[in-house]
């Protein structure tokens, strides 16, 4: 409210004054975790700021510089990001279109192209932008001048050590779903953080729910696109070209899915992965209900994670429709790749959308079957669900071994039909009252709960891999405390600390 409040006054041309304090103890957000919400939190703030009419009126009225002054100190810099961030998904739709239709290798195998040495200096010198040199080239001179160039490079190169690129891609996702999601349909809320003393253990399911939507989610999508462009576009691109075109992108997506566990304290310890995988199976498998909290069900996080959708106005769920039909251009694109297709008749998309359709049956036979036969026929159940798994792997072994179904096809058709999927889900959540009114509601949350599943083991094994060496939990104690090493601080006390307290807790 002071934000609006001071908006008002500056509209009535009042001067507004801003008094600091400073406290000594003052806590400060040094988990992850923490910061991430209050990014959020900041993020929805100036989503809304974005729609008041307090700042269009601003904009309006103001000269040209305090104009400036106003968008880069209110929600400038939100509108930034969120631009930065779409342009990547642009460019790789746009990379998407040119290798599935076939107008990158026609434009590449020209002489006029291939030969033009102006186009590869432009590419030489957007791989050093995108690699950071010339964005943090300001902060460097900032530092340089007041305390020493020196210095600047010092601290240039202890930042790289510490993964300061990693945790700032990081942070911009978090600005870019929260400002874009309160832009579409409104719905910030107040987030508490917390600031007490955080050297502990965040789960994995607490991790994934904080993260699914914001980071996982949009991680997948930008590495799925990745792998289709280098699928069907290496056979006439070198690898330097490739490299330097998506080497930040691939470092986006490496930090999106798995920063939240570098950044973990603890996060590659094996026995808090064993604790972590059986903390998420209860988690995911628990049913939701009326006062169930999310921490506690899956079905209840996901119910939660669509509050926004039942405030949102009608503009808003056409836009987030509209979005979700870009899932299906992967579907459309790729099913004339296959090996086993030989004409580009309409048809065979057709066939694509009759398979999607047998699978749902499938999903839907399986949700009555569980809610009939689950409880008193658990036998029949299960050679029900055993009988559809023989069904189904009998056709792919005839795919296979009729048509000359490669593998290379198999991970085609995966990409294929799984955005598909996650597309119909978010076109099915936007449509929930017409859903459920039709009865399908339950399969939808079925085919939902086989989604978080998938992600949640494509996040979970790479993790639990990484945590059967023991040298990797030492260098990432390491590098998140390298102060209090330097300190001379034991941090495998401080991180036994919590664990003694809850024993001891426990005994009481």
């Amino acid at each position: 409210m002071s934000t609006v409040t001071g908006f008002n006054s500056t509209l009535r041309e009042g001067n507004v004054t801003h008094h600091e304090y400073m406290q000594v103890g003052k806590g400060r957000d040094v988990g992850l975790n923490q910061i991430s919400l209050f990014e959020a939190k900041i993020a929805n703030g100036n989503g809304e700021q974005t729609l008041s009419r307090d700042i269009y009126r601003l904009g309006h009225r103001f000269d040209f510089f305090r104009m400036l002054s106003c968008y880069f100190t209110t929600v400038g810099f939100y509108f930034s990001t969120l631009v930065t961030v779409l342009t990547v998904y642009v460019f790789l739709y746009g990379r998407l279109y040119l290798v599935l239709s076939g107008l990158e290798k026609e434009m590449i195998t020209q002489a006029a192209i291939r030969d033009n040495k102006s186009l590869q200096v432009a590419l030489a010198s957007q791989s050093f932008v995108q690699l950071g040199f010339l964005m943090a080239l300001p902060m460097m001179m900032e530092i340089g001048l007041e305390r020493g160039f020196r210095t600047a490079l010092s601290d240039f190169v202890l930042m790289q050590l510490q993964l300061a690129p990693v945790f700032f891609t990081f942070s911009l996702g978090t600005k870019t779903h929260y400002y874009g999601r309160t832009l579409l349909h409104g719905g910030a809320e107040y987030r508490a953080t917390g600031r007490g003393f955080v050297v502990f253990h965040a789960k994995f399911a607490d991790n994934y729910r904080l993260y699914s939507r914001s980071h996982f989610v949009k991680g997948i999508e930008m590495m799925m696109l990745l792998i289709v462009y280098q699928i069907f576009g290496h056979t006439y691109r070198g690898a330097v070209a490739y490299l330097l075109i998506t080497i930040s992108m691939w470092f986006m997506v490496g930090t999106w899915l798995f920063a939240p566990f570098l950044f973990n304290p603890s996060g590659f310890e094996w026995q808090k992965i064993v604790d972590d995988w059986t903390d998420w199976n209860k988690w995911i498998s628990n049913r939701g209900g009326i006062g169930v909290p999310p921490d506690k069900s899956w079905e209840s996080w996901w119910e939660k994670e669509q509050e926004h959708l039942r405030y949102s106005g009608k503009r808003g769920i056409i836009a987030e429709i509209l979005l979700a039909l870009r899932f299906f251009i992967y579907q459309y694109g790729l099913v004339y790749h296959l090996n086993i297709v030989e004409n580009k008749s309409v048809l065979v998309y057709g066939a694509s959308w009759l398979v999607i359709f047998v699978v749902l049956c499938l999903m839907k036979l399986v949700s009555c079957g569980r809610r009939k036969f689950s409880a008193d026929y658990q036998i029949v159940f299960r050679m029900m669900k055993g009988l559809i798994f023989i069904t189904c792997l009998t056709v792919l072994i005839v795919l296979i071994l009729v048509p000359r179904m490669t593998p290379r096809d198999i991970l085609v058709s995966f990409l294929a039909f799984m955005p598909t999927g996650w597309g119909m889900l978010l076109i099915a959540q936007a449509c929930k009252p017409a859903v459920k009114s039709a009865g399908f509601w339950a399969s939808v949350k079925t085919l939902a709960r086989g989604y978080e599943l998938i992600m949640g083991l494509l996040l979970f094994t790479p993790v639990a891999f990484l945590a059967w060496f023991p040298f990797v939990s030492e260098f990432q104690t390491r590098m998140l405390f390298n102060q209090a090493f330097s300190r001379g601080l034991q941090i495998s006390r401080i991180l036994g600390g919590q664990r003694k307290e809850r024993s001891t807790a426990n005994k009481e």
